[in-house]
């Protein structure tokens, strides 16, 4: 059995799905691809168990044949080669790989397909489209406030909630939430479900930044995400979210308007000399003027600056993890932001002065307790 593929754009493929791949699965097997042709189409499929990839190209093939191939013996070979026709001639009876190239011949090692693992089977229960870029774009706006304590795994993912005219976006660690909400997207039902972080992170490195639809469907224990010729499976988190809508406070009298960049490069200094333990930094807001400061005083570190500001509230001193501050400012886009405050002892939140007026960015962070309260 053989059949003869670009080496460059097989490469290509076998790189999209190869992020599915564990290093050390349980499952020896695992730590192979799927390569399954029929019809001069050749489907490449990669698994953990819990995330599955798989993406299709055609191929020059004169018969159906299904092989699992070493991943990274096959990449780091087509790595090295220049474009070229390659050809893999596999054994029938030992699954022995031989590729052949203008180089010369390389043996590997295959194993028996019946041995891999069933894809899972698409059954949604429903689906909705989004644009790649949409997508994208909800992933890194609001994956890096999702937590990493295994014994909360309900905020280690991303929580879509889906309205009838909206769908939210969200993630947490409860020192930090991101709401990121698309109003051009109406599934026109109410329905929620929470992504693990590791199929999110392949899918940030997998869509592309374009138009492409992205046709997203469900049921109760999987999400299916299939664009191009590309698809990803994975299994949802089986968890409750809470409730975090209650925690986003609405009575923010005090605002702060400020140039983002310039905040987040002051910010960004002054953490240089904040406690290496708790990385606080202290916002001292007196009229159209900001004053930012942080201090170790067990290494006698400090700094202090001041920049303008338009302000519209009482004066006040509160405290941030300048960690979380910079992740954020990091995040957000356009040139202004606006902190909008309510006590010391309260969340801020951290918005885009201006918006798109198909979604809606909404970073609320945690206060942390001053000295002098």
């Amino acid at each position: 059995m053989k059949f003869v593929a670009s080496s460059s754009n097989l490469l290509q493929h076998l790189l999209t799905v190869n992020g599915a791949i564990m290093s050390k699965p349980i499952i020896p097997i695992l730590e192979n691809f799927l390569f399954d042709i029929k019809g001069g189409e050749l489907t490449i499929f990669s698994t953990d168990l819990e995330t599955s990839m798989t993406t299709t190209m055609p191929v020059d093939a004169k018969e159906d044949m299904r092989v699992a191939v070493p991943s990274r013996m096959v990449i780091d070979t087509l790595r090295s080669l220049p474009e070229q026709q390659v050809t893999f001639n596999v054994d029938s009876n030992t699954f022995g790989i031989e590729v052949s190239t203008d180089q010369g011949r390389y043996k590997m090692a295959g194993q028996d397909a019946s041995d891999f693992p069933n894809q899972p089977e698409k059954s949604g229960d429903a689906s909705l489209t989004i644009s790649s870029n949409v997508l994208l774009k909800a992933i890194s706006k609001t994956l890096f406030a999702s937590g990493t304590d295994e014994l909360r795994p309900n905020l280690t993912g991303l929580f879509v909630e889906m309205k009838n005219d909206y769908v939210n976006f969200v993630a947490t660690d409860a020192n930090k939430l991101v709401r990121f909400t698309r109003k051009d997207i109406k599934p026109q039902l109410e329905h929620g479900f929470i992504i693990p972080k590791k199929p999110l992170n392949l899918l940030k490195t997998a869509l592309p930044n374009d138009e492409t639809p992205v046709i997203i469907d469900y049921n109760q224990s999987n999400v299916f995400f299939s664009f191009g010729d590309t698809e990803l499976i994975c299994r949802l988190l089986d968890e409750k979210y809470p409730d975090y809508s209650a925690v986003i406070p609405t009575n923010n009298t005090n605002k702060l308007n400020i140039n983002r960049m310039d905040f987040l490069s002051a910010i960004s200094r002054i953490s240089i000399f904040a406690s290496k333990t708790t990385h606080q930094v202290r916002l001292k807001i007196a009229g159209s003027q900001l004053t930012l400061s942080a201090e170790d005083i067990e290494m006698a570190n400090e700094a202090v600056e001041q920049l303008s500001c338009d302000f519209n509230g009482e004066d006040m001193e509160i405290g941030f993890n300048a960690r979380f501050l910079k992740e954020m400012l990091s995040t957000l886009d356009g040139e202004m932001v606006q902190l909008q405050l309510s006590q010391p002892n309260r969340a801020g939140l951290l918005v885009p002065l201006a918006q798109n007026s198909d979604e809606d960015v909404t970073m609320l962070i945690m206060p942390m307790m001053l000295s002098n309260y």
